[in-house]
């Protein structure tokens, strides 16, 4: 016959199973940051955020924009109106950007720990 399997190792089993399904403290802390584009501008014009964050912008404008890296490391690409674009928060993200359609359009990244 097998080995009797006992309360406590059933125990310790669940518990390492149920820490492999739930994501870690610091992942379940990560958000997403909204920001519209409307009248022009950026809406928050400068946030705060975390790296592993997403920031979301979402055109509401007729005209379509972009969210677009100062020195183009990172762009969401062409946003017509409703559409939205997405960047993950990274170490060392460049923190200035602004709307390659519309350079008079800018706004500001905060990374905070």
């Amino acid at each position: 016959m097998g080995k009797s399997v006992s309360r406590r190792d059933v125990m310790i089993g669940a518990a390492a199973f149920a820490a492999v399904l739930h994501p870690s403290a610091s992942s379940a802390e990560r958000r997403v940051h909204e920001i519209d584009i409307k009248s022009f501008a950026f809406e928050p014009a400068h946030i705060g955020v975390r790296v592993g964050d997403t920031i979301r912008w979402t055109n509401r404008d007729l005209a379509p924009h972009t969210a677009t890296a100062d020195e183009f490391g990172w762009d969401t690409g062409e946003l017509g109106r409703g559409e939205s674009g997405e960047v993950v928060v990274t170490e060392g993200i460049e923190t200035s950007y602004f709307c390659v359609f519309h350079p008079h359009m800018k706004g500001t990244i905060e990374t905070i720990s």
